[in-house]
């Protein structure tokens, strides 16, 4: 079953974010692009090294209109040891999600039931709180927040242009292509 167009479904979950706890809702995801990304646990060895490239593209992702959250099945109180103990860590200013009873990991079909824990998976939400992208890998595998913050300007390119395509590896200010009958077997 695909994920694309999926609409996320109700919820509310504890944050940690700047040094404060707070809640979360999925109409806090609507009205902006979302980045809804799942890693397995706080405290293991390929989630910093995720974490630290995020953050060092948080500002990337916020003017391209996007937030991002990241998301475990650890609470937030786990999620703040873990912000004041590793410096990568510390470096984040998105959302650390809890999801300690995986409700949004099964929502969005990542969760792995043998390990009880999320596998790496990242979902781009339209505005309107739909996947329009995603990708699920294997937990030992880490992710690139480039190649990431490469599809959501895909995303949002055709979401505006809809009459038009992006080709592999295309970049904002790229040129697209405009699928038509004639390019059929040309390109």
């Amino acid at each position: 079953m695909t994920m694309l167009q999926h609409e996320i479904t109700d919820f509310t979950a504890n944050i940690y974010q700047n040094n404060e706890f707070s809640k979360l809702t999925k109409a806090d995801l609507l009205g902006h692009w979302s980045l809804v990304f799942f890693y397995p646990n706080d405290f293991s060895f390929v989630c910093p090294t995720e974490l630290e490239d995020l953050a060092d593209h948080y500002e990337d992702f916020k003017k391209a209109g996007c937030e991002i959250y990241g998301v475990s099945h650890d609470t937030e109180f786990v999620h703040k040891a873990w912000h004041e103990a590793n410096e990568k860590i510390a470096k984040i200013q998105f959302p650390m999600v809890a999801d300690p009873t995986n409700r949004l990991s099964r929502d969005l079909d990542s969760y792995d039931e043998v390990n009880g824990q999320a596998e790496r998976g990242d979902f781009i939400l339209s505005p309107e709180g739909k996947v329009v992208a995603y990708e699920v890998i294997s937990s030992n595998v880490g992710r690139n927040a480039e190649e990431i913050l490469r599809r959501v300007e895909a995303s949002q390119f055709v979401y505006e242009h809809g009459d038009q395509v992006c080709p592999a590896k295309w970049e904002p200010g790229d040129e697209t292509i405009a699928p038509s009958l004639d390019l059929v077997g040309q390109l």
